[in-house]
């Protein structure tokens, strides 16, 4: 697979990498043991060589089955995980004193079975604590060596810019897709303007993008797409727009929806790397593959022409979700 760099971190990783939330946490049941591995390990085989995770993503659990997945090739790929939260638990509100900082660190160095963290972000900006404290807190475990690499998520300008002052930020992690552009705005001038490289999570939109889900989709009782505004049954109904809009260009490029999702992210910048999450194989083979797909200028342009007459409806967060991003 192509490799690209992230920024000017020095940092060069998979063109696409792997979400690995949805394995355990936030799309309904966790999958099996023996099956994460699997798909873990396949990914790699396919080239991938990025991996996310979080401690928040089951306090743990998802960073431990990512550390028995890579075990036997940990030299060869580059972890990503994340600090912010009480407990680990996002429910219970942030967390990022420096003392929380390092108990994480030394949790997830133990989860991931591994002696360094590649990627360390902070998870969501904690107003409680100076950005410029969190950016040190990682910078010292940068100089004692169980850090290589500082990110943020869901970070707006001020913060972005004040934390890089301190550390360096390699990588700025949040959502970002063909029906959720906001970093287009404001944040993609300072990442390109400071060197920072991109990481979009929720790439197919949660799943809509692939042309799978519709008005009459039930989703299980677990999965948060329940109380995301954008995908109630009348927003659902109008959004399929959007989705048809990708099919007919999918269609005249031979592809699925969800490939020409990703390779239009692709197309958007050099220094951005898509995460996409998925718990099954095909979906895995189908992703990498959208790394081979090269749209055109021209339909490049006919697809940003033909976004601005579509209206997306629906908040991507529910409202006390909402408040924890772009801080």
């Amino acid at each position: 697979m192509e490799k690209r760099a992230l920024g000017n971190s020095g940092l060069e990783i998979s063109a696409l990498g792997l979400g690995c939330m949805g394995l355990t946490f936030g799309y309904g049941p966790a999958i099996d043991e023996k099956e994460g591995i699997s798909l873990i390990q396949k990914a790699y085989d396919l080239g991938i060589t990025f991996f996310d995770t979080a401690e928040a993503y089951s306090q743990g659990a998802n960073e431990a089955l990512l550390g028995k997945a890579v075990k036997t090739f940990r030299d060869k790929v580059v972890i990503a995980t994340k600090f912010g939260f009480q407990d680990g638990d996002a429910s219970k509100g942030l967390d990022s004193h420096p003392k929380r900082i390092r108990t994480v660190a030394e949790a997830s160095l133990l989860q991931l079975k591994t002696d360094v963290i590649d990627l360390f972000y902070q998870h969501r900006v904690d107003p409680n604590v100076p950005i410029e404290e969190v950016a040190g807190t990682v910078k010292d475990l940068i100089k004692e060596g169980k850090v290589k690499y500082f990110g943020l998520s869901e970070a707006g300008v001020d913060s972005i810019r004040k934390a890089h002052k301190v550390q360096p930020v390699a990588a700025l992690q949040s959502e970002y897709s063909i029906w959720w552009r906001e970093p287009e705005k404001e944040i993609f001038p300072v990442l390109e303007e400071l060197g920072i490289g991109f990481v979009p999570f929720s790439p197919l939109g949660k799943g809509f993008l692939t042309g799978k889900i519709n008005e009459n989709t039930t989703f299980d009782l677990t999965d948060f797409r329940n109380v995301v505004p954008r995908f109630s049954e009348e927003n659902r109904k109008v959004n399929q727009k959007l989705v048809t809009l990708i099919q007919e260009i999918a269609k005249n490029n031979n592809c699925t929806p969800a490939q020409i999702a990703l390779a239009w992210l692709l197309a958007q910048k050099p220094w951005i790397i898509p995460i996409p999450g998925t718990t099954k194989l095909h979906r895995l083979e189908e992703n990498v593959d959208s790394t081979l797909i090269h749209l055109s200028e021209m339909e490049l342009v006919h697809i940003e022409a033909s976004l601005q007459e579509i209206e997306i409806l629906g908040a991507r967060y529910p409202e006390h979700l909402q408040k924890r991003v772009g801080k």
